[in-house]
C-alpha cells in the first residue's frame, strides 16, 4: 500500500485513551498526516496520533490495511426524511452508516420547517447533520417538485435571517437554484433574494446548476446566459454546484469548453461543489478536469428518487415534471451500480478519472469543513479535535462505473466503506446502498 512514510506533525494531549485505532495508514493532507500511525480517542476526541500509541485498559481496533481519515464530510445530501416525501432519506443511512460522518442537507428545511427538521432529523441522528436552508418557504417537498412554489413569491427574507439567526449552529448556508426551468419564470430573481438574505448573514448561498424543471411553455432558455446574470452576484465563499451535470447549465457548453465566466467566479473565490446526483456525466467531468479545474468539494447528492433500494421502483429522471416518477410496474435494475451510492462511490469516479486519494480526502474532509465555516473543528485529525474519524479500504478489482449517460467507465480501484468513529463510539458501514463488492467484482 502507498503511503507507508510518516510525514507531518503527531501529537498528544493528556487525557485517557479509551479506543486505539492501530496499523492503518493515516491520512490527512491538510493537516500533514500520511503514514502507518495509531489514533489514540478518549472522551469523543482525538488524544494521539503517532506511530504507535499505547494505553493499558484501551480497546485496540485493527484497521490494517485501511486508509484512516477525518470524519468525511457529504455536502449535499436530502435528509428531511417524510416531510420531503419520497425525496428524503434516512440520514444515517447515507451518513455513518456509509461511512460519512456528518451530513449537509441542501434545502430540505426552510425557514417555516427547521423547527422540525431538528427536532425529528438532527436530534436523534448519530450523524452529524447540517443545513444549507431552503431560500423558499417550501423547502424541499416532494424535492421541490412543484415550480410554482419556488417564484420570488415565495421567498421572505426576513425569515431565512430569522431562522438562521435562531440556530447558528445547525444552518450553515443558503440553498437556491439558477436553472432554465426557473429562469424561464423569473429570471434570476429568486437568487437575488437569497444573495440578500446571505449576506446579511454573511452566510454562502449554495446555487444548483443544470435543468431542474421544465421550461415555461413557448419560452427557450440559453443556459450560457444564466450564466452570465449568475457570477456577478456572487460573494468569495459562495457554492456553484452540479458542475458535472448532463443538463443545460451553462457551466460546460456542448462543444466541452467551460464558461470564462465560471474561470472568473474561481478567482474571486466563488467554489464549486460537485454534486453528483442522477445527472453525472463522465464527459463533462472530463472535460472540467481537464480544463484544469478541480470542485473544492464533492457532495453526493443522494435522494429518494436516485437510491433504489431493494424491492423500491420509483425512479427519476432527473428533471421534475408529471411524467418522471416511472410507474409502479416498471422494471427495476438490479445493478449494485445503477444509483450513487454514496460519497465513496462518488470519490471513487472521481479517481477513476485520475483524481489522486489525498485530493479526495481534503476535498471530503478539510475543503468541506471550510465550506461550512468550521475548519478545523471538523473534517481533521488532530489532538483535540472531535473524534469523527473516517476508516475505508481501497479494493482492487475490475469494476465497470456508469454516468447517467450510459457512459461507462472501467476502474480498478474502488472505495468500500469500512467504519466511522462518531464522536468516539464506532459504527461499522452496514448500510444497504453499500453494494457486495465480493459479489460485484
Amino acid at each position: 500500500m502507498e503511503g507507508n512514510t510518516q510525514t507531518g506533525t503527531v501529537g498528544a494531549l493528556p487525557g485517557r485513551i479509551d479506543l486505539i485505532l492501530t496499523g492503518g495508514r493515516v491520512l490527512d493532507p491538510a493537516a500533514g498526516l500520511d503514514g502507518i500511525m495509531d489514533v489514540g480517542i478518549g472522551g469523543g476526541r482525538i488524544v494521539a496520533i503517532a506511530p504507535s500509541v499505547e494505553a493499558a485498559d484501551a480497546r485496540r481496533v485493527s484497521v490494517e490495511g485501511s486508509v484512516v481519515t477525518p470524519g468525511i464530510i457529504d455536502t449535499h445530501a436530502h435528509v428531511y426524511q417524510h416531510v420531503s416525501g419520497d425525496f428524503g432519506l434516512n440520514p444515517d443511512m447515507v451518513g455513518v452508516r456509509s461511512g460519512v460522518a456528518t451530513v449537509v442537507d441542501q434545502g430540505g428545511a426552510s425557514a417555516l420547517t427547521i423547527d422540525g427538521f431538528r427536532h425529528f432529523i438532527v436530534d436523534p441522528s448519530k450523524t452529524r447533520v447540517l443545513s444549507f436552508v431552503s431560500a423558499y418557504l417550501a423547502g424541499g417537498l416532494l424535492g421541490h417538485k412543484y415550480v410554482d412554489l419556488y417564484g420570488p413569491t415565495g421567498i421572505n427574507v426576513g425569515a431565512i435571517v430569522k431562522a438562521a439567526t435562531d440556530n447558528p449552529d445547525l444552518i450553515k448556508g443558503i440553498k437556491a437554484h439558477a436553472e432554465p426551468g426557473g429562469y424561464s419564470r423569473w429570471g434570476v430573481e429568486s437568487l437575488k433574494l437569497a444573495k440578500q438574505a446571505s449576506r446579511e448573514l454573511k452566510l454562502p448561498v449554495y446555487v444548483h446548476l443544470g435543468t431542474l424543471w421544465p421550461e415555461k411553455p413557448g419560452v427557450s432558455v440559453d443556459a450560457k446566459a444564466i450564466i452570465e446574470e449568475v457570477v456577478p452576484l456572487l460573494d468569495p465563499g459562495d457554492i456553484l454546484a452540479h458542475p458535472f451535470t448532463r443538463y443545460p447549465s451553462g457551466f460546460v457548453a456542448p462543444d466541452g469548453s467551460i464558461h470564462p465566466l465560471v474561470r472568473e467566479a474561481l478567482a474571486m473565490g466563488v467554489r464549486i461543489d460537485v454534486g453528483r446526483g442522477a445527472h453525472f456525466s463522465f464527459d463533462n467531468a472530463k472535460a472540467v478536469l481537464d480544463g484544469g479545474i478541480l470542485p473544492h468539494t464533492i457532495g453526493a447528492d443522494q435522494h429518494g428518487y436516485n437510491v433504489k433500494l431493494v424491492g423500491e421502483k420509483r425512479w427519476y429522471r432527473g428533471i421534475f415534471s408529471d411524467t418522471d416518477l416511472a410507474p409502479d410496474d416498471a422494471p427495476v435494475d438490479d445493478s449494485p451500480y445503477s444509483t450513487p451510492l454514496g460519497m465513496l462511490h462518488a470519490m471513487t469516479e472521481l479517481m477513476a478519472l485520475g483524481v489522486g486519494l489525498p485530493d479526495l480526502v481534503r476535498m471530503a474532509t478539510a475543503n468541506s469543513a471550510d465550506m461550512l465555516g468550521l475548519s478545523g473543528e471538523i473534517g481533521v485529525l488532530r489532538p483535540g479535535a472531535p473524534a469523527d474519524v473516517s476508516v475505508f479500504r481501497v479494493l482492487e478489482g475490475d469494476w465497470m462505473l456508469e454516468d447517467s449517460n450510459g457512459v461507462k467507465v472501467r476502474t480498478d480501484r474502488f472505495l468500500k466503506p469500512e467504519m466511522v468513529v462518531r464522536a468516539g463510539e464506532i459504527i461499522r458501514a452496514d448500510s444497504p446502498i453499500i453494494p457486495e463488492f465480493a459479489d460485484a467484482a
